[in-house]
């Protein structure tokens, strides 16, 4: 492991979102050293996210769609150091709406490098990709290296794997220094589209009596189980201590197929959980098996996660029948007024 480096000034772009106010919270809780700014739309829908430390955080307004209000949050902070963490990240409805996530995760990415480039500053650049860029991977390539070829199933993975491409583009065209992280599948609260937290919120709702079923796509997926938390506290580390231009696979430890996670929580739940098949959740193209090798990125930094299996399905299930709880006494409160 090289020598740790030490950033002031740190932006992340979709700082409101699931993953980036995770990773906004470790930020502050650890380095309460660093200036820390954030990149929001006018129109995001989960600034609540950042409530708990809205007061430590500055927050700026752009659209990475727009250049001119990247290139003025660019040359206004001057970061350090970049967290780039804002795409649209539906695998399903990308496949509804393939041009608007395309556009928006390709040239949101090319306008932040350009940005960079004409603002002549020289931050670290953590690039965050996805497992999704490898596709449909056959068993003689498990567990999934970084010099597995990519082959993007969906247009959300092919605009990740373009996303990917760019990032070492920009660093053998104009020496940018990304640093570019492949994440496998994580346990994520606050994102209502993964599996597993979808499985959980319909388990609180269950629970509280506010629906009948569990409806879920395919079950039999393979995949490579991490903490949002240990996620978020890995890209850190990596803009820490990994090698600009190089790609980095980070993943848990626990394999597990989608069913037998949708099995334990209907094991935690305090009610009997009816479950069925709904056609509409299948993908056109599914990835099936997702099992990671992040030898390079424990040689390189000498992370581990901190969270065991249980632990975060635990915490995800809690964290839901909290939300729920808040849900039935807003509707209770909604019925009392004649809303």
């Amino acid at each position: 492991m090289g020598d740790t480096r030490q950033f002031h000034r740190v932006l992340i772009t979709g700082i409101a979102g699931s993953g980036g106010s995770y990773l906004a919270e470790h930020i502050v809780h650890s380095h309460p050293e660093v200036q820390l700014y954030g990149v929001s739309r006018w129109h995001s829908t989960t600034r609540d996210n950042l409530a708990e430390i809205w007061n430590r955080i500055t927050v700026l307004e752009a659209d990475l769609t727009d250049f001119a209000s990247v290139f003025q949050v660019i040359r206004t902070v001057k970061p350090d150091a970049i967290f780039h963490l804002a795409a649209h990240a539906n695998v399903r409805a990308s496949f509804v709406t393939p041009n608007s996530v395309l556009t928006n995760n390709i040239l949101g990415t090319s306008n932040l490098f350009e940005a960079i480039r004409l603002a002549e500053i020289d931050p670290y650049v953590q690039l965050c990709s996805t497992s999704e860029v490898y596709g449909v991977v056959t068993p003689d390539n498990i567990p999934i290296k970084e010099d597995t070829p990519l082959h993007p199933a969906s247009p959300y993975a092919v605009s990740k794997a373009a996303q990917d491409l760019l990032g070492w583009s920009y660093f053998n065209s104009y020496g940018l220094k990304v640093i570019r992280t492949r994440m496998f599948a994580y346990f994520n609260p606050r994102r209502a589209d993964l599996f597993a937290t979808s499985f959980a919120r319909q388990v609180a709702r269950i629970e509280l009596g506010l629906q009948a079923e569990l409806t879920h796509g395919n079950l039999d997926s393979v995949r490579t189980m991490i903490d949002v938390r240990d996620a978020m506290e890995a890209y850190w580390i990596a803009l820490e201590r990994c090698e600009v231009g190089e790609a980095y696979n980070i993943g848990g430890k626990t394999t597990i197929t989608v069913g037998e996670v949708l099995e334990r929580l209907v094991r935690l739940a305090e009610a009997r959980i009816p479950t069925r098949c709904d056609p509409s959740l299948l993908r056109p193209a599914d990835v099936t098996l997702q099992i990671p090798s992040v030898e390079k990125f424990t040689q390189a930094t000498g992370w581990q996660p901190r969270y065991t299996f249980d632990e975060s399905l635990n915490d995800l299930l809690e964290y839901w029948r909290r939300e729920t709880w808040k849900e039935s006494r807003t509707n209770v409160q909604d019925s009392k007024h004649g809303a």
